[in-house]
Formats: C-alpha cells, structure tokens, sequence
C-alpha cells in the first residue's frame, strides 16, 4: 500500500515538474506538424491553428487555479501611516 501511494505521490510530482519546465506538447490532432492533408488539399490544423503545440493538462490547470487566486486576494497596498 505506501509503495502504491509513493508511486502515485512521484508521478504526479514527476509530472508536476514536466508542466512546469515543458508547458507545451505536441498537437495531437495534427502530430506537431500544423497541417492536415484532406483529399489533395493542404489545410491548417483546425486544433492548434497552425501553432503545432497545445497546452498540457497539468499547466492548464495550474494557470486556471493562479488566476482563482489572483482574483480571489486583496491586491497589496504600500502600507502608509494614514490608511
């Protein structure tokens, strides 16, 4: 059982530090190229319009919780001695 858990606890940890150094990963639809070929005709990925990179799950997620919490606190005042 620790040695399920500890698995868990370093692949998300693993996978933690991927989002933060890697944030982008290829294009799935299009395979990182930023193209699709359909029937002789050459057209941007509709998915990734042409970038050939898409956010990660992981660094998404993190931006989205950022933002929450950006939005959610006080912003910081310069503290005076009148206020």
């Amino acid at each position: 059982m620790a040695l399920a858990s500890l698995l868990i606890l370093l692949t998300t940890a693993g996978y933690a530090v991927l989002c933060a150094v890697k944030p982008f990963a290829p294009c799935r639809k299009c395979s990182g190229i930023g193209v699709r070929t359909r029937r002789r005709a050459v057209t941007l990925c509709r998915r990734c319009h042409g970038d050939r990179a898409r956010l990660r799950i992981g660094r998404r997620l993190l931006n989205n919780s950022r933002a929450i919490r950006a939005h959610g606190t006080r912003p910081d005042r310069k503290a005076t001695p009148w206020q």
